[in-house]
């Protein structure tokens, strides 16, 4: 098992990616501390983990109570004596065309995909320097390479996020703790099926046809990512954002919505 022994701490955990990441990482040994918002899912997930043997703990609560979300790695770690690997996957995703989205709105997204991932990660790296090890991984988007339609706040700040990446891997790198950002394309999660249902699953299938590999990706796939990324066969690596999108980033832009 390749994090035998060890502590990832996830956010936006409950389903989707995020939920795929804490059954792969229990599955290799590591003990998984998991926060979201919805309680009952949460629970739901925790149980099914345990009763495949995996050992488990979790908290429900918003990512933008940034006080909870320190206090949370700072229970982890005291608790645990370690955080070995950080997954900032909590998302919030704004769609509105920018001359009708206020300030508010537009910072929305800012203050849960980077403001919660930066209160996370510093409070995890006063636990992974004393120690000389850890890896953080940022779940950023294609969305922060393609200017898209209606995702201004989205993407702009999934951009900012994996430059958030970089800057903490040339912090942390002196210390052995590694940082790294995975940048999904369009994935098979609950929210993406339930984006492309009825009327709009028609859209779905033109923007699955003009990826490359003509289809969406799968939550297990960019968990297996995310465990490489947090083993030791990624020793070497850090400031990498690795795009996991079927090719997208390299295609035509996305047709017009319905």
């Amino acid at each position: 098992m390749r994090l035998a022994g060890s502590v990832a701490l996830i956010t936006g955990a409950s389903r989707g990616i995020g939920a795929a990441i804490a059954t792969r990482f229990a599955r290799e040994g590591a003990h998984v501390a998991l926060c979201a918002r919805k309680a009952a899912p949460l629970e739901e997930l925790a149980g099914t983990i345990r009763a495949s043997g995996g050992e488990v703990s979790c908290a429900a609560f918003d990512v933008g109570d940034h006080a909870r979300l320190q206090r949370f790695v700072e229970e982890v770690g005291s608790a645990h004596g370690r955080v070995d690997v950080l997954v900032n996957n909590a998302p919030s995703v704004t769609y509105a065309a920018i001359a009708d989205m206020g300030v508010a709105a537009f910072r929305q997204d800012f203050h849960i995909n980077v403001d919660s991932a930066f209160v996370a990660s510093a409070a995890a790296l006063k636990v992974m320097i004393p120690r000389r090890s850890g890896a953080i991984i940022n779940i950023a988007s294609v969305a922060g390479l393609l200017a898209m339609r209606g995702l201004s706040a989205y993407g702009a700040a999934k951009a900012a996020l994996m430059h958030f990446t970089r800057a903490l891997a040339v912090e942390a790198g002196p210390h052995n703790v590694r940082c790294n950002a995975i940048v999904p394309g369009v994935i098979n999660t609950p929210a993406t099926l339930q984006a492309f249902a009825g009327p709009a699953q028609d859209y779905g299938r033109r923007i699955a046809q003009m990826v490359p590999l003509q289809r969406f990706g799968e939550p297990h796939e960019v968990a297996s990512l995310a465990l490489f990324l947090a083993s030791a066969e990624a020793a070497y690596i850090t400031a990498a954002c690795i795009a996991i999108d079927g090719g997208k980033a390299a295609a035509l832009a996305m047709p017009e919505p319905p």
